[in-house]
């Protein structure tokens, strides 16, 4: 009893350290944004960045003036000044007017100048420009999965997508069931795939490198692990990777698919060493697969095109 009647001598946490912690921590833990839209590993996403900071820099010419404004007219005009001037009758000047719109008027001009050439620059299904050949990816979201199939190679594989580095890359992308968004923040812009269309999407890596992607549309229960890598390698890796990848693994032909559309979470990454060349074609114009099992052409690029042979 007299421990209760004891007063509390411990002092109260001073109320201005939470905050003055939590400034202090925020550039710490920006550090650790290295894999997001802010650390762009090409160019299409160092262009979206730079478009982003012009952005910004062209509309704080206007939040900035104003929001010193604000402070101002409220310090000038305390209660407490008296050589602030109280003008009740006031109401109306030209040079003020010309000011408060037009200054908006010429920023919004420009920025929506640079947004207009900057979109059609940045247009997804624009081609990439460069002296080594373009690989070709068909991407299709599955539930909860990301299937990859590389017409060229004639392989295919699950959660895990692997290009050369410094090449362009062409994606055909659709859904076989809801619609979905396909999202590497480091290499690529957000793209949706839907069912029965097709949408397009270019991209480069600059240098090799490992890179999440991650689907960036709410699917259903198995959303959260919707994501895959894409590794960036050097053009001799993925040549052995796509050698590698011919000789293990199963065929990808319409019973294989059947089996690997149906839902599933967490899928870990496989390949499969050939793939029916007419399955992404079936699957964006949701047609049925074929009544009759049919061999399944390995294929080989060749300097004319893809070359196949039937198994």
């Amino acid at each position: 009893m007299a421990d209760l009647l004891k007063p509390n001598t411990k002092r109260a946490p001073h109320p201005i350290r939470l905050p003055i912690l939590a400034a202090l921590a925020a550039p710490l833990a920006l550090t650790g944004c290295t894999e997001g839209i802010l650390n762009p590993q090409g160019p299409i996403t160092a262009a979206e960045r730079e478009l982003l900071f012009n952005s910004l820099g062209i509309m704080l010419t206007i939040v900035v003036p104003v929001i010193l404004a604000t402070l101002g007219f409220a310090w000038w005009y305390r209660a407490s000044n008296t050589r602030a001037r109280y003008l009740p009758t006031w109401s109306y000047s030209g040079k003020i007017e010309i000011v408060v719109w037009a200054i908006p008027a010429m920023v919004i001009i420009l920025l929506g100048g640079i947004i207009w050439i900057s979109s059609h620059d940045l247009d997804p299904a624009k081609p990439i420009q460069a002296n080594v050949p373009t690989i070709e990816v068909d991407v299709v979201a599955l539930d909860w999965k990301w299937l990859f199939i590389y017409p060229q190679q004639g392989i295919a594989s699950v959660n895990h997508m692997v290009v050369p580095a410094g090449a362009p890359v062409s994606i055909q992308l659709t859904s076989a069931t809801v619609m979905n968004s396909f999202f590497v923040p480091q290499l690529a812009s957000q793209i949706y795939a839907m069912a029965g269309m097709t949408t397009h999407l270019n991209l480069l890596a600059d240098h090799p490198g490992q890179y999440q992607g991650l689907s960036a549309q709410f699917s259903g229960d198995g959303f959260s692990g919707m994501r895959f890598t894409l590794d960036a390698v050097p053009p001799d890796q993925f040549a052995t990777w796509v050698s590698t990848t011919k000789g293990t693994g199963p065929t990808l032909d319409d019973a294989g698919y059947t089996t690997l559309s149906q839902p599933s979470k967490y899928v870990p990454p496989s390949t499969y060493k050939a793939i029916d060349p007419m399955l992404f074609s079936r699957i964006a114009t949701m047609k049925p697969a074929t009544s009759a099992p049919s061999a399944i052409p390995t294929c080989a690029s060749t300097k004319g095109g893809p070359s196949c042979s039937a198994n």
